[in-house]
């Protein structure tokens, strides 16, 4: 039986169990399965969610627009820095949000030259309307759980994201070219 076999034995158990026996290379490689499960899901749910937003967005172009909901207004410059996605990628899923009615764009007070992006009233709407449903989705799958155990879930996740951030601006920084 190899290491990743044994993990998905105990992985079926009892919850928590690897985490109990003390063995911290299972632990590891249970949390790896997980969160790579929780991505794959994550991203067919994102490509759901779009959809339901607008039949004709993509669920990349959906991950923009939740940004520039909780996060906006931004120039383009900050929402290609933001979800570390190219310069060109980002410009044609602003454009297709533009298209939709979903984002605004309006000339930076700062620097007339540069746009900056923010969610329209529709696309605020809609995308409100979507993320409620989402957090009443939750509330009822997880409505056997403790307060505290959401709560603590909540808190891990948000530490793991901090993390992630950390990690991006780290190799961000090894690989920007050295400047005067």
């Amino acid at each position: 039986m190899t290491v990743d076999s044994a993990a998905r034995t105990d992985a079926g158990s009892a919850s928590g169990e690897v985490l109990r026996t003390g063995d911290s290379h299972e632990a590891f490689v249970t949390l790896e399965r997980e969160v790579a499960l929780l991505l794959r899901r994550g991203r067919a749910i994102q490509a759901r969610l779009a959809g339901q937003l607008h039949h004709e967005l993509d669920g990349a172009a959906y991950g923009l627009l939740v940004l520039l909901d909780d996060a906006g207004p931004l120039r383009a410059s900050d929402v290609v820095a933001r979800l570390g996605l190219d310069k060109s990628t980002v410009s044609r899923q602003v454009a297709s949000l533009v298209d939709l009615g979903l984002v605004d764009r309006a000339a930076d007070p700062d620097d007339g030259r540069a746009q900056v992006l923010s969610t329209s009233e529709e696309g605020h709407a809609r995308l409100s309307e979507l993320r409620d449903a989402r957090r009443a989705r939750w509330e009822a799958d997880l409505s056997g759980w403790d307060t505290t155990d959401v709560a603590t879930l909540a808190t891990l996740l948000g530490r793991l994201n901090r993390l992630g951030e950390a990690r991006e601006a780290e190799l961000k920084q090894l690989s920007a070219p050295d400047r005067p």
